[in-house]
């Protein structure tokens, strides 16, 4: 397969080329592409150096077979028609075709099926790729719906740093740096100071008082599943470095018990139930995303009921957003392109 990553330097694309490697996905030829700041800098994959190509319009795409975005929204907007305008599959990490109804949103655990509307015959050639806490809470919710039909969830994310990029990580750590040494904490990648605090906005505000964020985790979880199931989230920027955490609460149409979704998500595929209170086992009781950065399987903890609804489950999970939430979630989207 002749691959190219556009933002191969970013966080996103440097975690592709680890898990292409780790994977040992089939590649004849890969080229990396990037903008005039990153464009010369060179990478050793597998073995051989690579040199990032200049993001220019015309035909460098030409002879790709699928092409890995993880540069932004208006990136994948500007770009689009000249990466798929000879045939390659654009799998698009941003948020650009999320909603388009010509493009499918997959996660390959719950909807791969989907993946024949871009890639038959007329098809738009672009797959998008889900939101980081998006993909996390619904690779849960596919193996619970398997057992009852959800009707709604209330979740609220804890979204590290790295959600925002390898520069917000680094500036967390100097933000530590600077307030431990008691100098002026500075914040650029943030609206506020993240050491020591947390931020309840991640995005813009709508005018319905939720963020970009939230209303993601409504509109794409809906998609995926093709489900009218209603998912109400408050998303929150935490002062850790990489991997999210959610907690969910979620109301199915019949009572299901804490063991029957116990038993359901250790099933599921790309899930890891960690629930272990009595710590029994000699592992940790729980899913904490401090132990599972760099991890690919999403794990959940804190299975119960809900004592507020008869009808309710509540639990916590924790995934890598930057393997799973992005990176991951892609190469696995490529996977079943070439299966087919």
């Amino acid at each position: 397969m002749n691959i190219a990553i556009v933002g191969a330097s970013g966080a996103v694309g440097q975690e592709l080329l680890k898990i292409l490697a780790e994977r040992q996905f089939p590649i004849t030829n890969l080229r990396l592409f990037g903008s005039a700041r990153s464009a010369g800098t060179k990478y050793t994959f597998c073995g051989k150096e690579y040199t990032v190509e200049l993001l220019q319009h015309g035909d460098l795409f030409h002879g790709i077979d699928i092409a890995f975005v993880s540069a932004g929204g208006s990136v994948s907007k500007e770009y689009a028609e000249d990466i798929t305008r000879h045939g390659a599959i654009m799998i698009d990490n941003s948020s650009a075709f999320r909603m388009d109804e010509s493009c499918p949103l997959i996660v390959p655990e719950i909807n791969p099926e989907d993946i024949q509307q871009a890639i038959k015959e007329g098809g738009k050639r672009i797959i998008a790729n889900p939101n980081c806490t998006t993909i996390i809470m619904a690779v849960c919710l596919k193996a619970i719906e398997e057992l009852s039909h959800i009707k709604r969830v209330h979740v609220s994310s804890y979204q590290s740093a790295s959600g925002a990029g390898a520069s917000a990580m680094a500036e967390l750590e100097e933000q530590y740096r600077q307030a431990i040494n008691g100098e002026e904490v500075k914040y650029q990648k943030f609206a506020y100071q993240l050491a020591y605090n947390l931020i309840p906005q991640i995005d813009v505000f709508g005018d319905d008082d939720y963020t970009k964020e939230e209303l993601k985790m409504y509109h794409e979880t809906r998609k995926i599943m093709h489900s009218d199931i209603a998912v109400s989230a408050t998303c929150v920027r935490v002062p850790s470095l990489r991997a999210h955490s959610e907690a969910i609460w979620i109301e199915t149409t019949e009572p299901i018990t804490p063991e029957q979704v116990r038993e359901a998500l250790t099933k599921a595929k790309g899930v890891q139930v960690m629930d272990d209170p009595s710590k029994s086992n000699g592992t940790f009781p729980y899913p904490m995303p401090l132990y599972l950065s760099g991890t690919d399987d999403v794990y959940v903890g804190r299975i119960r009921r809900d004592l507020a609804n008869e009808n309710g489950i509540t639990f916590w999970c924790v995934g890598d957003q930057i393997r799973k939430g992005a990176a991951l979630n892609a190469v696995q989207i490529a996977e079943q392109i070439i299966k087919k």
